[in-house]
């Protein structure tokens, strides 16, 4: 008598049916996938594809605001008026200028309040606390605040510079034309690097201690351990953070305008508020659009620049 092994036929299970194919249930999730996903990607239609799109269209046309002259096709001459136009290279300027200088000091700043607040120490949550408030401070309001303080007559700074100084030194710091800019500058780094301690503060929380452990007993001092450990182990949230600020930088506009409406001499102006100036107040609404659409290809720009980053990262 012999015996035979069968071997067993395709089992129908709740993942695949006996042909393979997807069951119910994978079909289940696919399906609740796609309904979770729907409304964000109707969202983002509405509300951005949609009006870049409108953008696009209009900045190739006459149109403008409030106007009974019949709308056209203009072609490139929009964007020739807004590159020819020295108030729009001035705001530019002024952008790529704040960038340059906010950038970079707001990191280094962000990186030493991360190292600071990442020690052990007592209330050392307290800090953290304290750091972080002006982010949550609505733009406006911060603005509006740092207005007060920097107020030729009563303002706070003008008061301690001329308590120390016996009466003489004292500045108009948002009519003149070399400390306008970089006041506002220092308004921004105020408010904003809280933001960018606790996305380093992250990063530094997840490098091992065995390896600063293991560069100690080999000899090497802080500055070797913060040069060849703490900095190469921050590379991305660094690419994260430099990138939000540059974006942020370009995108500047309200405490500009809170605080100068692009004064004196147009040394504050900046490229959205040259946008709403050209596009509401000029009611050249097609000219407008073609800022706006320029502004955009800066920002996605600077993405796709901090995605190659990335991505070298992880190759």
């Amino acid at each position: 008598m012999s015996t035979t092994d069968a071997s067993p036929g395709p089992v129908a299970t709740a993942e695949h049916g006996s042909d393979g194919r997807p069951g119910s249930s994978s079909r289940r999730r696919n399906l609740a996938g796609v309904a979770f996903t729907l409304p964000g990607v109707v969202l983002l239609l509405l509300f951005l594809a949609g009006p870049f799109l409108m953008a696009l269209g209009l900045s190739f046309t006459s149109e403008r605001l409030a106007s009974p002259l019949p709308t056209r096709f203009v072609g490139l001459d929009n964007y020739v008026a807004t590159f020819t136009s020295a108030s729009f290279r001035k705001a530019l300027g002024n952008n790529i200028w704040f960038t340059a200088i906010v950038v970079p000091v707001q990191t280094a700043m962000a990186l030493g309040l991360a190292i600071l607040v990442n020690q052990r120490l007592r209330g050392v949550k307290v800090y953290r606390a304290i750091y972080f408030s002006p982010v949550v401070v609505v733009m406006t309001v911060a603005a509006t605040v740092w207005l007060l303080l920097y107020s030729p007559d009563r303002g706070l700074l003008n008061g301690i510079l001329s308590f120390i100084s016996f009466g003489t030194l004292q500045s108009d710091w948002l009519q003149s034309e070399t400390m306008a800019l970089p006041s506002i500058m220092i308004m921004s780094i105020w408010q904003g690097v809280g933001f960018q301690m606790i996305i380093i503060l992250a990063g530094l929380q997840e490098i091992s201690g065995d390896l600063y452990e293991a560069a100690a007993i080999d000899g090497a001092t802080p500055w070797q351990r913060f040069s060849f450990i703490t900095i190469p182990q921050l590379r991305n949230p660094l690419i994260f953070v430099g990138t939000v600020t540059m974006i942020l930088s370009f995108r500047l506009f309200d405490q500009v305008w809170v605080m100068t409406r692009g004064a004196p001499l147009g040394n504050t102006n900046v490229m959205m508020l040259e946008m709403v100036n050209v596009g509401f107040e000029q009611q050249q609404i097609a000219r407008g659009s073609a800022i706006a659409v320029i502004f955009f290809l800066i920002v996605l720009t600077l993405t796709l620049i901090q995605r190659r980053f990335l991505k070298e990262e992880v190759n």
